[in-house]
């Protein structure tokens, strides 16, 4: 989500809190012997002098980001013996096709579709979830499974995904240490019948802290190896399919692993994807299903896309975040349209698209009507847009879920309430499978 650090910050503690478990400790990671520093930036006298919220915002978080980067750096010691891991489903179990919601049945899964769409072709049915808060039950999702009961309810109709997160390391305390596979949380939703939606960063908590230990170059030399492989290695035994959205909005500069924060350099960004990537390809976890996500860039103020896709060979789903921000309002067609002709058109064309996350505030106008709106440019205007996610939390001051009026929660509840966005996730094969769009 655009401009939304210290956002990022408060989302991601959430998995602090929580008992991620690895299956197995991992090797102890030297520390560099001294940080680089972030590339000079006149951020700070731009934050005082930008004549818009948006430009003010994306100023103060690059002058943030300097100033941060002069931190001493911190060293991290080896993973604290893990306690018992959830039990491994078998082989045998993880052939089995996720749990069926009641739901009408849809037509079984196809690969992508790279032919032309127009706008009265039917795309097939749409996965469909949310990143969901602490605001229903005062815990977050899947920690907390009642929040998605609540969200649920509100909405009518059962999610088929579910978004959550986490980086790779906790410098809470020191020494640092790393955040394992959640299996606990992916066994809870595979139970409901539910595929996991994960969002994994390169980077720490707290994100304010020194990243010098997790630039883009460390993965590059192995640094984070050992781990990477351990968590990889206990996807794969997990068994099921399910997304992993890696390093996400890195068109942007708000997130430490963008290509001209934090020391990092051109190029890298899609070298470290490959690197990663090609660690789960040598162990197996075929499972895992990579989502490229950028930020949207109706104004083209962010980083070329091209430049930082990894091709077509190392990305399964395309993805898209954006948001109604009333600076200035805009609709969900005129926020996401341009950035996704971009993509399906240019960049990766033969790609299904998932909406990683979105939402609108009620501020300026009507955010029911901008739901309603949001809903019928789905189904007209994006065709390849195969899943989606909306941003079900209060963050960044933001009022984001659709709670936030009755007529909110009664346009979303309508949206969604189309067959075309599906509760049922049995036709999906089980196994080390890709996560695959459903055919008409």
């Amino acid at each position: 989500m655009s401009k939304r650090v210290r956002t990022y910050r408060r989302l991601l503690m959430a998995a602090a809190a929580c008992a991620f478990v690895s299956a197995a400790p991992a090797t102890a990671v030297a520390a560099k012997p001294k940080p680089k520093p972030a590339p000079k930036t006149k951020a700070c006298a731009a934050a005082k002098k930008a004549k818009t919220k948006k430009k003010a915002r994306q100023a103060r978080l690059a002058c943030a980001a300097k100033k941060s980067a002069k931190k001493p750096s911190l060293r991290l010691a080896p993973l604290p013996k893990a306690g018992p891991p959830a039990a491994t489903i078998s082989p045998a179990q993880s052939a089995t096709p996720l749990p069926a919601a009641p739901s009408a049945t849809p037509a079984p899964p196809a690969p992508s579709d790279s032919s032309p769409e127009t706008r009265s072709a039917d795309p097939g049915p749409v996965y469909w979830g949310a990143w969901i808060g602490s605001h229903l039950t005062g815990n977050e999702a899947p920690w907390d499974t009642n929040a998605i009961t609540a969200f649920e309810r509100n909405a009518g109709k059962k999610v088929s995904l579910l978004h959550f997160s986490s980086p790779f390391g906790d410098c809470y305390q020191s020494p640092c240490s790393y955040y394992g596979f959640p299996q606990t949380e992916f066994t809870k939703l595979r139970t409901r019948g539910t595929i996991p939606f994960f969002s994994w960063a390169s980077n720490a908590l707290p994100t304010t802290g020194d990243q010098s230990n997790y630039q883009l170059s460390d993965i590059l030399s192995g640094r984070h190896d050992a781990y990477i492989t351990q968590w990889a290695t206990a996807a794969k035994n997990w068994g099921s399919p399910f997304f992993l959205r890696f390093n996400w909005e890195m068109n942007g500069n708000w997130f430490s692993w963008s290509e001209g924060r934090n020391g990092n350099t051109q190029g890298q960004y899609v070298a470290a994807w490959r690197h990663v990537h090609d660690i789960f390809t040598r162990v197996g976890a075929t499972n895992a299903t990579w989502v490229w996500c950028p930020n949207v860039d109706p104004d083209n103020m962010f980083q070329s896309l091209a430049s930082l896709y990894p091709g077509a060979e190392y990305v399964d789903w395309t993805c898209l975040d954006g948001y109604n921000w009333n600076t200035p309002r805009r609709s969900f067609k005129d926020i996401f349209l341009p950035t996704y002709r971009q993509i399906t058109e240019t960049v990766a064309p033969g790609k299904p698209m998932v909406i990683g996350e979105t939402g609108s505030t009620e501020a300026g106008g009507s955010k029911a009507a901008w739901i309603s709106d949001m809903f019928g440019s789905l189904a007209l205007d994006l065709p390849k847009v195969r899943a989606f996610m909306y941003f079900q939390k209060h963050d960044d001051g933001m009022d984001w879920p659709i709670e936030t009026s009755a007529a909110a929660t009664s346009a979303f509840a309508s949206g969604i309430g189309s067959p075309r966005y599906t509760a049922d996730t049995s036709r999906q094969p089980g196994g080390l499978t890709k996560v695959l769009p459903l055919a008409p």
